[in-house]
């Protein structure tokens, strides 16, 4: 899957290249409608009754073909978004850089595109690009065969016509199928400036198809991933989320991280990186990663604040050591301050919501009131809403620092499954080792200070 970098000189041709269309029969591939979702089925009939061109595109005619079952059915159409709003009562539009059309299923949404033209000589309104060649916005609408032209891999340009069920392929993706490649359309270059996210598709595809990257489209990633410190960050949120909590995020993050994807998304992460994937940063990513996908594999529920606040602690713990050196902060007072650093920094590329933020500072915060489990503390800590999320973290930690934590994990593990007296035994062997940890501190009575008695 891995492919090698060689050195990359761009292409001259044109980005956008004619391609060669090759019908498809229905006697010659393995699309069933019995496959396809019927909101999906209802949209397309529709959209043909009315007619107009309707099309099943991207990765749900790639995911059939391959016999898998899409997560999405997309439909393209030459239909505006205005004319498709006609058509349905339940259809929302939605976008800006993309005008899309949303049909509403309940929680069932069926996205359909107006087909996309070329927009080198087209309205500002409509069409726009930044000095790097990045496309800001995009509602320029044209016909099926610059649709494909548009689209990025050659993989996903293929459609499914719900009029003759016949596959409509521009780009040559049936063949690339068969050969398992990951292959942009026109020149790698010129669609990695148009928009960087491609780059990060490209590694996504490869590993959730088990492709390889075609040559041509790996050589220019590495040199130009740094372009995607332009992308805004609440779209790299989104990115970093299909990436790694997909069921396959540990081998995605190693890709990403061989062509130096991963250190543009994670800075503050990467600083700890070895070339011997050495460091405590790294075991734990290799861990959470693991972790989530194997959850995700037995059907279990992920949060992502737990995935950020793993691969985030070490990173946090060098802050608060160097603020606890420089300055003598308490442990306590130094992982507040270092918390706020960490997450201000990594927000900058990857705009993680507040509400996952607050959950991550609460899993951080819980690594350093598990250790005093003194009197009631440990009873108390079990009732909090975020124990487990903290103690499964702290048996991780475990697992790559061992000693102290180690056993500190054992212990709560042990805690939770005993009865009441056997928590209340081992709560008062902890009292009885480290009696002064259980009591409380008296305050010195208060005392007015004297004053000296005027004279007159």
């Amino acid at each position: 899957m891995h492919m090698t970098k060689n050195d990359y000189t761009p292409s001259e041709k044109d980005s956008y290249p004619e391609l060669s269309l090759n019908i498809i029969t229905r006697q010659e591939h393995n699309i069933s409608r019995k496959q396809i979702s019927d909101n999906a089925l209802k949209v397309l009939y529709r959209l043909h009754g009315a007619g107009f061109d309707a099309f099943l595109v991207g990765g749900g005619v790639r995911d059939l073909l391959l016999a898998q079952n899409p997560k999405d059915f997309d439909i393209a159409t030459n239909a505006t978004p205005e004319q498709i709003r006609q058509l349905f009562k339940n259809c929302r539009l939605i976008g800006r850089r993309f005008r899309l059309a949303h049909i509403m299923f309940g929680r069932d949404i069926i996205e359909v595109a107006t087909f996309r033209g070329h927009h080198q000589e087209t309205s500002k309104n409509i069409s726009q690009q930044s000095k790097e060649g990045m496309l800001l916005r995009d509602n320029v609408y044209g016909t099926i065969d610059e649709d494909a032209e548009r689209r990025d891999f050659t993989i996903n340009a293929m459609y499914y016509n719900i009029g003759d069920y016949a596959i409509h392929d521009y780009a040559g993706g049936n063949e690339d199928l068969e050969d398992r490649l990951v292959r942009l359309i026109g020149d790698p270059e010129t669609r990695y400036r148009e928009d960087p996210v491609r780059m990060l598709r490209a590694i996504r595809f490869a590993v959730k198809l088990d492709f390889d990257i075609e040559e041509d489209t790996a050589a220019p990633i590495e040199e130009m991933s740094p372009l995607l410190r332009d992308i805004p960050s609440a779209r790299l949120y989104e990115e970093s989320l299909k990436m790694l909590q997909s069921g396959y995020g540990l081998e995605t993050y190693h890709l990403m991280r061989e062509y130096n994807l991963f250190q543009q998304l994670f800075p503050v992460i990467s600083e700890d990186f070895t070339e011997e994937y050495s460091s405590k940063t790294e075991q734990m990513l290799d861990l959470v990663l693991d972790s989530t996908d194997q959850r995700i594999e037995e059907g279990k529920r992920i949060n992502p604040a737990f995935m950020f606040a793993a691969m985030l602690w070490y990173p946090l713990q060098a802050r608060a050591e160097l603020l606890m050196e420089k300055r003598k902060l308490s442990a306590y007072d130094a992982i507040m301050e270092a918390s706020n650093y960490i997450l201000d920094e990594q927000v900058r590329t990857i705009a993680i919501p507040r509400r996952h933020t607050a959950t991550i500072r609460e899993i951080w915060q819980l690594q350093l009131r598990m250790p005093r489990r003194n009197g009631k503390r440990a009873f108390r800590l079990m009732e909090l809403n975020k124990f487990r999320a903290g103690f499964d973290f702290l048996e991780m930690r475990g697992e790559i620092e061992g000693g102290e934590t180690e056993q500190l994990a054992k212990w709560w593990e042990t805690f939770q499954n005993a009865g009441r007296n056997m928590r209340q035994s081992m709560v008062a062997d902890l009292d009885a080792e480290s009696p002064e940890q259980g009591k409380k501190r008296r305050r010195k009575p208060f005392r007015k200070k004297k004053t000296k008695a005027s004279t007159s």
